[in-house]
């Protein structure tokens, strides 16, 4: 813990690191279901979602993928299953 506090304190990032959070608070959020096309990945080692919440919440689930690992930080620690992933659901927007 101290020593993310410390490198949030260090490159004076604390601020930016919490602006989401700010943000979410303070926004209008939709009352009905999104219709955007929307796909998950699910890293083994990372929040796991409930499909049913998520199903309430956006209506046109396109992609869903559960991967065997990877974690929060996929674009790290499994950067190919997530470049696979992002092909797969941009891959046919590019066709048309």
């Amino acid at each position: 813990m101290l020593t993310i506090a410390t490198i949030y304190w260090l490159t004076n990032t604390g601020a930016s690191s919490a602006r989401l959070y700010w943000e979410d608070r303070h926004t209008e959020h939709p009352t009905e279901p999104t219709t955007v096309p929307t796909g998950l990945a699910s890293f083994a080692h990372d929040f796991s979602p409930v499909r049913k919440f998520a199903e309430r919440d956006h209506k046109n689930i396109v992609s869903w993928w559960r991967f065997d690992r990877g974690s929060h930080w996929a674009a790290h620690d499994a950067p190919d299953l997530l470049v696979t992933d992002l092909r797969t659901f941009f891959g046919p927007l590019r066709q048309s």
